[in-house]
């Protein structure tokens, strides 16, 4: 009895272990987002006071889990003073076969985003990118550029949802998750 315990417990940290190293090999990069570095204004807002040209970064990513069934992207600040953050992007159904999203593909009008990919509501009130404009005079805001692989081919969502409920969805499906966090302050 004792054995057998001691065996289904090593199998399952070995199950463990083996999908963490899965995890980690997921990565996403950016040719416009170095970690750790300070966002360019081509990705920043335009209106608020700011002056960017409101452009969604060019993404690519690889190395997610072997039963992927979609990707989803998220762009988060937390550190906006609202109490919740800030929502600047929320794209998902992106197909499983899809490893780079085009710089632009924000802009829903653009036609670069991949067929079948949902742009949803952000906290500016509309579906698609919105870079970033934090209150002048604040420290430097983090942006947290995210990738979820996902164990289903889509989220029974439209570009009407919010990101709480998308967010709700991708924590129900996540099978991994790379993220890029750069920063941006005036």
């Amino acid at each position: 009895m004792q054995l057998r315990w001691i065996c289904a417990t090593l199998t399952a940290l070995l199950l463990l272990a083996t999908g963490q190293a899965r995890a980690a090999d997921f990565t996403l990069s950016s040719p416009q987002l170095q970690p750790g570095g300070t966002m360019a204004n081509a990705q920043v807002f335009n209106g608020f006071g700011c002056s960017g040209r409101n452009i969604s970064p060019e993404l690519d990513w690889h190395g997610e889990p072997a039963n992927t069934k979609s990707f989803a992207i998220t762009v988060y600040d937390p550190d906006a003073p609202t109490g919740s953050g800030w929502w600047h992007w929320v794209i998902f159904n992106i197909p499983a076969s899809v490893h780079h999203l085009a710089a632009g593909a924000g802009d829903p009008a653009s036609g670069l985003a991949p067929a079948g990919a949902v742009q949803s509501r952000t906290d500016f009130g509309r579906p698609g990118y919105g870079g970033a404009c934090p209150p002048a005079g604040d420290a430097p805001h983090h942006y947290l550029f995210t990738i979820y692989a996902l164990d289903t081919a889509s989220l029974p969502l439209d570009s009407d949802a919010s990101p709480a409920m998308v967010g709700f969805y991708l924590h129900q499906h996540a099978l991994a998750r790379a993220r890029i966090m750069v920063t941006y302050g005036r």
